[in-house]
């Protein structure tokens, strides 16, 4: 099969920091590749390394059949990218900066003020058009820096962390976005750490942690990995929790699960539900909430790292900065 963009081994230090060691990864062209993992798992330096903006300490990728080391100039002119903040120029109005970014690609003057003006419309952004940047909210800079990165008309697309710190309606209108521009036969590269964000727009996801590709596979492929179903059981006492998951694992041959006053595990055989019921009346415990609901990806990394994507992981977020600092200072 041949791939927009493939990766075989990418192995990635700055000074004696790993960021990445040994990452494979493929997207099919017109497809959305989720690449999901925590803050300072490698995602974007992944990201950068497929866009020719750094090189890999080894391994090897393609991006549009050309290899982003030895042909980068071939690879961006077919790519178009749009990194974790919004890279608008803020003393410019929407429209100068979609014509400049035009310009320099090489469009002529007309040409771009026309490609700009249709950009403008589609992201709804026209009304806005004649004013500075800076006046504008976050989602309208992140739809401005969308539509900047697709002046080119590029086959093929990195958005890095693209809906960090916007509002779940300026969100919900990037994910029709990507979904329009599948449409039209653009892949797609999302880096998230949104597990929702992932399960809406990815047809094929790969999961990093610690530099390292530790699932592949459609959403539904991944959560079949933890159990089809996940049951979830809250006591009206807090105290009654450890009863709860004594019970709870025993039934479901595995250990669950306390969050927050919330006791769940995977398990394979909705059967277990009322069997699990009796046992707690039997224990004398007052449930305050039951269900039986289908895994999620969350669930899914749990299972695979032992920690939540929501988590504070110190160690990675160290890993990242170090990385930063190193690679500034290069």
């Amino acid at each position: 099969m041949s791939y927009a963009i493939q990766a075989e081994d990418l192995v990635k230090r700055f000074g004696e920091t790993e960021a990445l060691a040994g990452v494979s990864l493929t997207a099919a062209p017109g497809t959305v590749l989720g690449v999901l993992g925590p803050n300072g798992a490698g995602k974007t330096t992944t990201t950068r390394i497929l866009a020719t903006l750094i090189e890999p300490t080894s391994g090897r990728a393609e991006v549009g059949g050309h290899d982003v080391v030895r042909e980068a100039h071939q690879v961006r002119q077919l790519i178009g990218l749009t990194g974790q903040y919004a890279g608008v120029d803020e003393m410019l109005t929407g429209t100068e900066n979609l014509v400049l970014i035009g310009r320099l690609l090489g469009i002529p003057r007309r040409d771009a003020k026309a490609r700009a003006a249709e950009l403008l419309e589609r992201f709804q952004l026209t009304e806005a058009a004649e004013r500075a940047a800076k006046t504008y909210s976050g989602g309208m800079r992140r739809r401005l820096d969308l539509a900047a990165s697709l002046v080119g008309r590029p086959q093929i697309l990195f958005l890095d962390e693209p809906t960090t710190g916007l509002d779940p309606r300026s969100r919900n209108g990037l994910w029709d976005i990507v979904r329009g521009l599948t449409s039209d036969g653009v892949t797609v590269l999302l880096t998230t750490q949104y597990l929702e964000e992932a399960d809406q727009l990815a047809d094929d996801i790969v999961v990093i942690d610690r530099g390292q590709v530790i699932a592949h596979g459609t959403s539904d492929e991944l959560k079949a990995q933890v159990g089809g179903q996940v049951l979830e059981v809250r006591p009206v006492r807090a105290a009654d929790n450890a009863v709860v998951a004594r019970i709870v694992g025993e039934l479901a041959e595995t250990a669950p699960e306390v969050r927050e006053g919330l006791v769940s595990a995977p398990i394979t055989d909705a059967a277990l539900m009322p069997a699990v019921v009796r046992h707690l009346d039997d224990a004398g415990v007052a449930v305050g909430e039951l269900s039986l609901r289908k895994s999620s990806l969350d669930e899914v990394f749990f299972a695979l790292t032992g920690h939540h994507t929501d988590d504070i992981d110190a160690e990675a977020g160290e890993l990242a900065e170090a990385a930063t600092k190193q690679e500034t200072s290069a």
